[in-house]
């Protein structure tokens, strides 16, 4: 994992060198065959821990809006392409679970996710925090779609 950070880190810098435009993607859901749909179905995502890790999501259409908008008219830098509802794994995880129609996921502790993710999959579900979406509207004149996954999820999966 520190390799691949390095690696995005060292890529975002050169592109802002060059005067180019970086956009930082939150999860991407809304496409019909997501792998994590399927790992929700099968009940092989688990809530890890209390669940605090708190994710930010983009649909893939209002992602697909903003690459338009920052490609057209997007001043070089960052944009974080993310919906306006970052929220906990104990939150979005279930809630993904009812719009797939699938048993709610099962809740296990940290160190049994330590042994079968690693300490990567742990931080991911229980301490990392989400990003804001506020540079990309103001500055792209974006507008989402799907303004939250809560109601994203549903829109996209039939919930």
């Amino acid at each position: 994992m520190s390799e691949t950070l390095e690696a995005i880190e060292h890529l975002e810098r050169v592109v802002l060198e060059g005067g180019g435009v970086v956009l930082r993607y939150g999860g991407l859901y809304g496409a019909p065959d997501d792998p994590q749909v399927e790992l929700v179905r099968k009940r092989r995502f688990p809530i890890v821990g209390d669940g605090g890790g708190v994710w930010s999501f983009v649909h893939v259409d209002d992602a697909a809006a903003a690459t338009v908008l920052a490609v057209e008219q997007g001043d070089p830098g960052v944009y974080n392409v993310v919906d306006s509802d970052p929220a906990p794994v104990r939150e979005w995880l279930p809630a993904l679970a009812q719009a797939v129609h699938a048993k709610p996921p099962y809740r296990v502790p940290r160190w049994v996710a330590r042994l079968l993710a690693g300490d990567v999959g742990v931080v991911l579900m229980t301490e990392i925090r989400g990003a804001s979406n506020a540079k990309a509207r103001r500055d792209l004149g974006w507008t989402l779609r799907h303004p939250s996954w809560r109601e994203g999820f549903d829109s996209a999966y039939g919930g």
